[in-house]
């Protein structure tokens, strides 16, 4: 199982990459939180090479 939590440099958001596993295969969860607001938005993706380019924009 890959998880990865990072934050970003500049702001105080938390963003995550979690690989999920079912029945159907795996998917790909990334989150973009703002904790002290209790803020997130959250995406699904099929593929690993999506989610993490995402959790890479996100982090910019």
């Amino acid at each position: 199982m890959l998880k990865i939590i990072k934050r970003h440099t500049t702001e105080k958001w938390e963003v995550s990459l979690i690989e999920l596993q079912s029945s159907r295969g795996k998917k790909f969860k990334v989150t973009k939180r703002l904790p002290e607001l209790s803020v997130a938005e959250t995406r699904m993706f099929v593929t690993k090479k999506k989610a993490k380019k995402l959790f890479d924009e996100w982090l910019k």
